[in-house]
């Protein structure tokens, strides 16, 4: 790992730059999918289908056949866990509900606010390597928690053109209502215009590869919102002598094992420690069966000194990161002035991989120092909130003559007209 002592501030930004490609390298290709996707729907999608996941479709949607056979292919034990896991990710997410507001501005105008569920959604789950039924968890959950009406689920298929039993068996548990072998940019543009067989949504969630993101961030452009621009994960570990050098190890290589472009940072005001935990990685990562993409994300990652916890925690709002674990003698600091993550995990025994699987809380979450302006997926990422207004005769006096005047300083006379009409009305 690239270790860095007591860097200047004027060299974080290049110090702090993720190893992404750039924005221009991925563009061309995900504007000719999208195109290619809007014009000719199921045949570009079965097309990409087979140049990128190497496997020919006739059909993407999943069959209750596949399903009842991934129900029985999973195991007792994993059912119990993602049991677990649902229950807990449910009783998070139910709290986060609220009630209706109810204001009397004046009197005789009455204003409140209620959420309506956004009827149709989008989930992306990542398969390849490292096939995410977790992320189902995480996006199912809360969307019928909030009452979406139809929920769509994509992800890639393996080369045998079929899913993950365990994607097929939690989506299921869910109340998924379809789901698609369709992965990457191809999935997002199918789901960003409807096809043959994909429904068009308002809303896609969901993390991914570089190219996703970018896919998503386009579907934006043809009225289709999103979650967030989440790319490779990323976490940032701020410890010092009191954490436990074995465990902040497991926390970066747990991240490292995304994928290549990966990033781990490892922020501490003890040089010792820092030495202690790099031994540790590489003790760890020999035992580890995806040694080869962890290696490849730990070459893009940094041991980085600094000799305060103002420094530390400065350092640390500037990355913005995913996921932040904090391991200090003095946790509060760091808790009291965090701005800019994701989630935050504190102390020894709260693992990155807690809010992956079972806490509770959401693990989809902005990425690439996004996490300066977005949350990560809430109860409220699958709603929207509605205003309502109600103003009986008394009220229209009362604010009426306001509305004149501020219309006609605007020189608007027909939004004054719409209220002088009224007025005039109540004084007949």
């Amino acid at each position: 790992m690239n270790k860095i002592y007591n860097p200047k501030i004027e060299n974080w930004e290049a110090l702090l730059k993720r190893p992404t490609q750039t924005l221009e390298d991925i563009e061309l290709t995900v504007n000719d999918i999208f195109s290619e996707v809007r014009s000719k729907g199921d045949s570009a999608v079965a097309k990409y289908t087979d140049l990128f996941d190497g496997v020919k479709l006739e059909r993407f949607k999943v069959s209750s056949e596949e399903i009842e056979y991934a129900n029985v292919s999973v195991s007792n034990e994993l059912k119990n866990a993602i049991e677990l896991a649902k229950s807990n990710i449910e009783k998070f997410h139910i709290a986060q509900k609220t009630s209706k507001v109810e204001v009397t501005t004046a009197v005789g105008v009455e204003c409140w606010q209620e959420k309506r569920p956004i009827q149709k959604v989008g989930l992306y789950i990542p398969g390849g390597s490292a096939p995410l039924f977790s992320t189902i968890l995480m996006l199912a959950i809360p969307a019928k928690l909030a009452g979406c009406k139809e929920i769509v689920l994509c992800t890639p298929p393996d080369k045998n053109g079929e899913i993950s039993p365990a994607i097929l068996y939690t989506a299921a548990l869910c109340g998924v209502n379809e789901i698609l072998k369709i992965g990457g940019i191809q999935a997002i543009a199918a789901l960003t215009f409807g096809t043959e067989s994909v429904p068009k949504v308002y809303k896609i969630f969901g993390p991914g590869n570089q190219f996703v993101t970018v896919a998503k961030q386009l579907a934006t452009k043809f009225h289709v919102a999103i979650d967030m621009p989440a790319g490779p994960s990323e976490l940032l570990v701020v410890a010092d002598e009191t954490a436990d050098a074995a465990f902040v190890a497991s926390d970066l290589l747990s991240q490292a094992e995304h994928g290549p472009d990966s990033q781990v940072i490892l922020i501490s005001t003890s040089k010792e420690f820092m030495e202690a935990v790099e031994k540790e990685v590489a003790v760890q990562l020999e035992e580890l069966p995806r040694k080869e993409m962890a290696q490849k994300s730990i070459s893009n990652s940094k041991l980085i000194y600094l000799e305060s916890k103002e420094l530390a925690i400065e350092i640390i709002n500037e990355y913005g990161p995913e996921h932040l674990i904090i391991c200090t003698a003095n946790n509060e600091f760091y808790i009291e002035n965090v701005a800019n993550a994701g989630s935050v995990f504190i102390g020894n025994y709260t693992p990155e991989s807690a809010g992956d699987y079972a806490s509770g809380t959401n693990h989809t979450l902005p990425t690439n120092g996004f996490a300066k302006q977005y949350s990560g997926v809430n109860l409220d990422s699958f709603m929207k909130s509605m205003t309502f207004q109600k103003i009986s005769e008394e009220g229209i006096k009362n604010i009426g003559p306001s509305i004149e005047l501020m219309a006609e300083a605007e020189g608007l006379h027909a939004h004054k007209n719409a209220v002088t009409l009224r007025l005039n009305k109540l004084k007949k």
